[in-house]
């Protein structure tokens, strides 16, 4: 089932049912990923400029929000995928199954949420402005998405945005 999944992966970009994306968009986020990555690590593991917050919260604490956060991008990265690419529908629809009755983005917001799960791991200053950078990214692109499946969809997407938020379960305009 994972080779299936991966493979309708790969050829996503040629797939009509799916409502696409901006061509660069695998590309930034993986010099973002780079980018995160290289700035927390060099942060906490060599210039322990911003670990000092760290100190106000307890441990435990920090690892229940590390256990929550984890669990939280994995359901919402894996349903959202295996939902999305799971199948070929015959006839393109707007999704509203799955973790896609919560949010529209559930792929990009457990992205979101592994950078937030390193921040709460081992604070940075430095990362959390990089992280501010991703987070609006994500916004910009989803925006860039909902274009397209609006040109694609129309007032049935139009609907799914006023019923369904963005990012975040619950919150609506």
């Amino acid at each position: 089932m994972t080779d299936q999944i991966a493979n309708t992966y790969r050829t996503h970009h040629t797939r009509p049912d799916l409502g696409g994306e901006h061509r660069l968009n695998d590309l930034v986020q993986a010099v973002l990923f780079l980018i995160f990555m290289a700035v927390w690590a060099l942060d906490v593991f060599h210039f322990h400029y911003s670990l000092r917050p760290l100190t106000t919260i307890p441990p435990l604490v920090r690892n229940i929000v590390i256990v929550c956060t984890s669990l939280a991008a994995s359901y919402l990265a894996f349903s959202g995928l295996k939902t999305v690419f799971g199948e070929v529908r015959e006839k393109p629809a707007v999704i509203r199954t799955g973790v896609f009755r919560l949010v529209r983005h559930p792929i990009y917001l457990a992205a979101i949420l592994f950078y937030f799960m390193f921040l709460i791991m081992a604070f940075s200053q430095l990362a959390a402005a990089v992280w501010v950078i991703i987070v609006l990214f994500y916004y910009w692109s989803a925006r860039y998405e909902e274009r397209l499946l609006i040109e694609k969809f129309g007032d049935a997407y139009r609907a799914y945005i006023r019923d369904v938020p963005m990012f975040i379960p619950g919150f609506r305009k």
